[in-house]
């Protein structure tokens, strides 16, 4: 994952209103209802369907570091869908996203000023269409730098140009060398 998806991530967890399973076994006791059965359980973690009935049962206490890696994924990406379903609709329709980042910022404009990329720290609110393209982006399987793009022609839109009544000549801004990146919607 790159770092607009996992800030995407990060905020979905916030969303939660209930904490998801803890043990093992709760953990798996809502993946086998959420997808049907041991052995899709199985594939999606990389064990076989007897591993799964396993800690389904209690026979097993503990699952390897990895597989349990990936049965805490696979219980996040599944908890509470509506939930985030809501709040990314939410910020799509009317709310919009809020973008806080410190990253190199490199932008080609005019001729007469410069164009040399620089860090900046940038906290900027995107509007409802940004958020909508960052979600159809993440939902489609963009790359993190199409979404990177997508962040970038808001926040060129929204603080280098300021709607449009400034720096008219900007034409390209990138966003590079992210230090952190965190949304909120």
């Amino acid at each position: 994952m790159g770092e607009i998806e996992d800030a995407i991530e990060r905020v979905d967890r916030e969303a939660f209103t209930k904490d998801p399973p803890k043990t093992l076994k709760g953990q798996i006791g809502y993946l086998l209802k959420q997808m049907g059965g041991a052995k899709a359980v199985a594939q999606e973690l990389g064990v076989t369907a007897d591993s799964v009935n396993r800690y389904r049962r209690g026979a097993r206490k503990h699952a390897r570091a990895d597989v349990a890696a990936k049965i805490d994924t696979a219980v996040r990406q599944r908890w509470q869908p509506m939930v985030r379903k809501r709040r990314q609709k939410q910020a799509a329709a009317s709310g919009g996203i809020t973008v806080e980042t410190r990253a190199r910022f490199g932008y080609t404009s005019s001729a007469g000023s410069t164009d040399d990329g620089r860090f900046r720290r940038l906290t900027v609110h995107l509007p409802p269409t940004y958020a909508q393209r960052l979600f159809d982006a993440r939902d489609t399987g963009a790359s993190d730098q199409q979404m990177r793009q997508i962040i970038a022609e808001g926040f060129k839109e929204i603080y280098f140009q300021d709607g449009g009544g400034r720096a008219a000549g900007l034409s390209d801004v990138t966003l590079n060398d992210i230090d952190y990146l965190d949304l909120d919607y």
